[in-house]
């Protein structure tokens, strides 16, 4: 999955980018309001992280105009502790979570899985489909045998974005989207790679190729 964050506290978003880095998702940032809107437009993001006093531009000024334009990407707003006005105002300008200064990084993460999910049409709880559990603190899979197999960055990350969108067909082009960070170099064969090493750990029937659209995870028609 890939996360937008719009902060203009280097430390911060220096430690942000790492821990979510190690969480398992894909992160660009951008410090200025102007560059944060400007990504968040052009850039197919999973969700946002956006603080509401950025330079250049305010955070819910950006939020105004994703909304303004139908840009219905999950927002997480962070704010003053003591600031409740702020959520409220971020809350009417369509933000659908926020999280005070200071918070604990897996209170961040938790709140982002479910944003994602909740936009996906998926409850909460553990993320399962096409008899797999996804493990999202440990990175690990378990199949319907009750075995459990250790994921990469990147196989965690095109896991959980096939999961998301079971039965639904996904290019090449979007999956790598999703899954690279805007500096990647976003080859999109190298799906193809990450795709058959899923197969081999855990079963070809799980993920299909759709000849010349992409590929299909659980119930579809596929080739194999």
């Amino acid at each position: 999955m890939r996360l937008l964050l719009v902060e203009d506290d280097r430390r911060l978003a220096e430690k942000l980018v790492d821990r979510l880095r190690a969480a398992g998702f894909a992160i660009d940032h951008a410090d200025n309001g102007v560059d944060g809107e400007h990504l968040g437009t052009e850039e197919p993001y999973d969700a946002v992280i956006l603080d509401l006093g950025l330079p250049q531009r305010s955070g819910l000024e950006v939020l105004r105009h994703w909304r303004a334009a139908d840009n219905r990407v999950p927002v997480l707003i962070l704010t003053a502790r003591d600031a409740w006005h702020e959520r409220v105002d971020g809350f009417q300008a369509g933000a659908d979570d926020y999280l005070g200064k200071p918070f604990h990084s897996e209170e961040l993460i938790a709140r982002l899985n479910a944003l994602i999910r909740r936009a996906g049409g998926l409850a909460g709880g553990p993320l399962r489909a096409v008899g797999l559990t996804l493990d999202e603190e440990s990175m690990e899979v378990e199949d319907d045998a009750g075995t459990r197999h250790t994921l990469t960055g990147t196989e965690f990350r095109l896991l959980r974005y096939l999961m998301l969108h079971p039965g639904k067909v996904l290019s090449k082009g979007r999956l790598t989207e999703h899954v690279y960070d805007y500096d990647s170099d976003k080859d999109s064969n190298v799906i193809e790679v990450y795709v058959n090493r899923l197969r081999k750990k855990l079963g070809r029937e799980r993920i299909r190729t759709r000849r010349g659209q992409g590929y299909v995870f659980g119930e579809g028609e596929g080739e194999g």
